[in-house]
């Protein structure tokens, strides 16, 4: 059965589906959905997500929603397949969700592209302002972060060993935010390091928003 992903080349919920896709040498098809015009919101989309929000993935006449839903099903439907993106280990399967928990539910909610929005909208919030707010609540997810990977044996080359999992998944996508809105790095070497070895990995870098057909400037 055909995979088709609907996302956004900048959508960090997108990007994370394209690294797990590209992890588990999965072939699929893209679907563009440009959230800067508001296609979200159109029926064809809404029809699979009544949330109008990024990513959807379809297998067949199956729909996907969430992010990290949708990471675990191609793991499991998957099996056997590139890598395995969570660990047999339950206790090792806890941490990878709480980190991906982290970053996903956290950090990333705090600075999309809705809530920014609505800054700007029922706030009055000027763009100063409101990259002031995304550093800001990056810094302090960043922060909490830093110390888990950074005192805990279990982190290795990636988040949990190793091997990428589904905590870089949704690791690599919001240190790319964090760069793109200049949030410094400094305080955060475990976190850089990580990225700078997941990049090197040909899975991770052509998942990057610039690698993707509907980039755009």
């Amino acid at each position: 059965m055909q995979l088709k992903l609907y996302g956004y080349w900048r959508s960090s919920a997108a990007y994370r589906i394209r690294i797990a896709l590209n992890l588990k040498q999965l072939k699929y098809e893209l679907a563009p959905v440009d959230l800067r015009k508001g296609e979200q919101h159109h029926e064809e989309l809404k029809s699979r997500n009544p949330q109008a929000m990024l990513p959807v993935l379809t297998h067949g006449d199956r729909v996907f929603r969430q992010s990290m839903a949708i990471i675990e099903y191609l793991d499991e439907t998957f099996e056997g397949r590139g890598y395995r993106l969570m660990p047999v280990e339950l206790r090792e399967r806890a941490r990878v969700r709480a980190i991906s928990q982290t970053l996903a539910c956290d950090i990333h909610p705090l600075n999309n592209l809705r809530v920014l929005g609505a800054l700007e909208t029922r706030f009055g919030a000027s763009e100063v302002q409101q990259q002031d707010w995304m550093r800001h609540w990056m810094h302090l997810g960043f922060a909490a972060l830093e110390t888990l990977l950074a005192e805990n044996p279990s982190t290795g080359e990636f988040c949990e060993g190793d091997a990428p999992t589904m905590a870089d998944c949704c690791l690599i996508p919001q240190v790319y935010n964090a760069l793109r809105f200049n949030l410094d790095m400094l305080p955060f070497p475990t976190i850089e390091r990580i990225y700078r070895t997941a990049l090197a990995l040909p899975e991770f870098a052509a998942a990057q928003p610039e690698s993707q057909p509907d980039a755009s400037a």
